[in-house]
């Protein structure tokens, strides 16, 4: 197949999605209130709390929950073939993400902007509260310390991409100032951003910058990884116009330029797609594709960890609840045709079957690097770039993106300690700086006391599929509970929460079976402990939703 064909397949269903089903979700199911006071107005303290232009949240929103995961997804499970891989990213887009990034905000928009965690003893008990938000942290564990390690190898492997990278930073702090100092129009300032963070992209394959491959007694990477973590530690305090908004509202503008590029590549161009439909030789090794596709594509279908974008910092900078619409479920559209792209790029971005072949040798290959291989092709061929730019190009967006979600996971594990302080009475861990300081320094624990180099988080990171899928399954019941009691239909959210968790469930067990053949014990417990937590919160919610049905059931009865 040509890839044009697959390209506007998938982007006409995701904007049917977007302007057909996104628009009865929201006014049919959640009933979004234009005169609702939301929290950033109700709760405003300039800092977290903060009422924000819905074009501006959007890209805090997308960049945030978007990262490196939407391409290396994709980009792996292509290995099955790319009919299942586009079928799972178009559907879960239209049918799942959108619905559960937009109910996230929904839900902890009208419980004062708490996270999806909070929300959940308020909604259904303290007991499965607790234990969601030990998978919470988990979550977000995982993402900062794995995220920091593909963004220091990316640096080292191009350090063509360091300039842009980090002169992002400076774009960002200009940009938030004229922005909330209302200096200049918000377009005006969108405009000069998005050329000042093009001309960095520019200049950096002219003036690459590398680290000595040690600096003092740190390898290159452990030092990359230590300023990364630094400069996150900073950003999560600063004031959210100030940088976070900013930086990743330009990154949004830069992927829609970036995917403008690629896609425009694609119709110039017009590639074939020389990856199978169905992989039916698939390299030994290589599990089933049911479940772990809908686990292996996560961020691109449906993820746990827009829940905790949605609504730990999303749903604080909410200004009007109708801008849910636009925020979360186009956000999530965004991500979708990032996804897309991905698929595109990594099946139709090789010469011939054989090219392909000899990347996806074994479950696990392509990700990042086949995605930056065959976009820079697409890129060449369609557009004439030169291969070193169109690399960087692609590895800019790759890096910017994994930078932003590691910018939001630090403020949002931040949000986690100074929650359990509030939850607790443990009134010093809830001081932004103190919170900080724990959420920088179990990742730096998990970072270089398990790996010694900075790569802990890899050892665990085999868990962060199931886990994170987990948690978007269970962002959906806390929804669905909430839809029973206001006595809403819950069917669209309860179809794929079931198919979810089903999904999830029996990917912890097979990967279960897999660490026990292995002997290896570290991951075997904690897969366990993931496994009860999914059960155990799965039944509590069972309860909670069983008695508030009869509830409102007889409440209907006794009315009549």
């Amino acid at each position: 197949m040509n890839a044009i064909l697959l390209m506007l397949m998938g982007l006409g269903a995701m904007a049917l999605g977007y302007f057909v089903y996104s628009k009865f979700i929201c006014q049919k199911i959640f009933k979004v209130d234009p005169n609702f006071v939301t929290p950033s107005h109700a709760m405003s303290d300039g800092v977290d709390y903060v009422p924000t232009n819905k074009y501006v949240l959007w890209g805090h929103h997308f960049t945030s929950v978007a990262g490196a995961a939407p391409i290396i997804g994709p980009a792996i499970a292509v290995i099955w073939g790319w009919v299942p891989a586009f079928l799972w990213v178009t559907l879960g887009t239209i049918f799942f993400a959108g619905v559960h990034d937009a109910g996230a905000i929904w839900a902890s928009n009208r419980n004062k902007a708490k996270s999806i965690g909070a929300v959940t003893g308020d909604v259904i008990g303290s007991r499965a509260r607790s234990i969601f938000m030990i998978v919470i942290f988990l979550v977000l564990l995982m993402v900062n310390a794995v995220f920091a390690v593909v963004i220091a190898k990316q640096l080292i492997n191009f350090p063509s991409a360091t300039i842009p990278v980090w002169g992002a930073i400076a774009v960002a702090l200009v940009v938030g100032q004229l922005i909330y100092r209302k200096l200049i129009n918000l377009l005006v300032v969108t405009i000069v951003g998005v050329i000042a963070l093009y001309g960095m992209i520019y200049l950096g394959p002219m003036m690459p910058i590398s680290l000595p491959e040690t600096v003092g007694p740190l390898s290159n990477n452990e030092t990359w990884i230590i300023l990364l973590f630094v400069y996150a530690a900073i950003a999560s305090l600063l004031p959210v116009w100030m940088l976070l908004q900013p930086r990743d509202y330009i990154n949004g503008i830069q992927l829609f330029i970036g995917l403008g590029l690629l896609y425009g590549a694609v119709i110039v161009s017009g590639p074939e797609i020389v990856a199978p439909a169905f992989n039916t030789n698939v390299p030994e090794g290589t599990p089933s594709i049911v479940p772990l596709l809908f686990v292996t594509i996560a961020c691109g279908a449906i993820s746990g960890f827009h829940g905790l974008v949605a609504s730990g910092t999303t749903s604080k900078q909410l200004d009007k609840e109708p801008d849910l619409r636009f925020v979360g479920y186009f956000g999530a559209i965004g991500e979708g045709s990032l996804a897309l792209a991905a698929i595109i790029a990594t099946t139709a971005g090789f010469a011939t079957l054989a090219d392909w072949q000899s990347v996806y040798h074994a479950f696990g290959q392509g990700g990042v690097g086949a995605f930056i291989r065959g976009g820079a092709n697409i890129l060449e061929s369609g557009l004439g770039l030169d291969e070193t730019m169109a690399q960087t190009l692609l590895t800019v967006m790759v890096v910017l993106f994994a930078g932003t979600t590691m910018d939001t996971g630090l403020r949002l594990q931040r949000y986690i300690f100074q929650e359990w302080g509030s939850i607790y009475n443990l009134n010093w861990m809830s001081k932004g700086p103190i919170a900080t300081l724990l959420a920088v320094g179990t990742c730096l624990l998990l970072a270089f006391g398990a790996g010694g180099d900075g790569s802990g988080g890899l050892l665990i990171w085999p868990l962060f599929g199931t886990t994170n899928q987990l948690l978007g399954g269970l962002t959906l019941l806390v929804i669905t509970v909430m839809l029973v009691k206001l006595g809403r239909p819950m069917i669209y959210t309860l179809a794929p929460l079931v198919f979810l968790l089903i999904m999830t469930i029996a990917g912890l067990i097979i990967q279960l079976k897999g660490f026990y053949a292995k002997e290896d014990w570290f991951l075997f417990t904690l897969d366990l402990v993931v496994l009860i937590a999914a059960i155990v919160i799965t039944l509590e919610c069972v309860a909670t939703l069983t008695r508030t049905i009869k509830e409102r059931k007889a409440l209907t009865e006794g009315s009549n």
